[in-house]
């Protein structure tokens, strides 16, 4: 059994290696491309609507409250960030169910890259706010200046902490229901895909509100 998607290699010659974490995140890529293109080429600014674009309010709407929440500020500059992020790893982790897939997620080098997004994103959004100055002043000179060192330590530890965290539950949660499965696999394949599914989504729910919360305080006035 592999740990992580990256063990899974599909093609290699020389440097250059097509493992499952590549094949799997560029075939999300292209789902969600399609189908938001299927979704949105026809919207309509009418009560009658298709379900698509239903569903798709549903999502914007939601995320756009949840962020409201979490940050105190208009929702609207930080949706298309924040909703990525939701939605990749949401479709990432709840497309486990499919026989043989392997979620790119369980993989640190996809985990890392979602950080390292959300490691630039927070202080663009912070210096669009409140300008450079105002920015630095804040995020790094707080509570004194002598806090530099620890403020600057903080980020990048917040950077590792958001890409272990998720590599290591979906990882976990993939090695145990292998085991699982292999004790007893007449009677826990649908519970434990049950459970699977709604571990996903939780999983990138709480990324995409810790992503929220470092911008948020990086963004915040008070």
């Amino acid at each position: 059994m592999n740990l992580t998607p990256d063990q899974t290699i599909y093609w290699q010659r020389g440097i250059i290696t097509i493992n499952a974490t590549l094949v799997f995140t560029w075939l999300i890529m292209f789902l969600l491309v399609l189908g938001s293109w299927l979704v949105t080429r026809k919207l309509s600014p009418s009560t009658n609507i298709s379900r698509g674009q239903n569903l798709l309010e549903v999502l914007v709407l939601g995320i756009g409250n949840q962020i409201k929440e979490v940050s105190q500020q208009e929702p609207k500059p930080y949706v298309p960030f924040i909703g990525t992020l939701f939605i990749f790893i949401a479709v990432s982790n709840l497309l486990s169910f499919i026989p043989g897939y392997q979620p790119p997620t369980g993989s640190l080098s996809t985990t890392a890259a979602l950080a390292i997004c959300v490691f630039f994103a927070v202080p663009l959004y912070g210096i669009k706010k409140q300008g450079l100055m105002g920015y630095f002043k804040k995020y790094y000179l707080q509570p004194t200046p002598f806090m530099l060192p620890f403020n600057i330590i903080g980020r990048f530890s917040n950077t590792i902490s958001l890409a272990v965290r998720l590599f290591g539950n979906v990882m976990s949660g993939t090695m145990i229901v292998g085991i699982l499965l292999s004790i007893a696999p007449l009677f826990l394949p649908i519970p434990l895909q049950a459970m699977g599914l709604l571990t996903g989504a939780i999983q990138a729910y709480i990324f995409a509100i810790l992503a929220m919360v470092s911008i948020a305080a990086a963004t915040t006035n008070n």
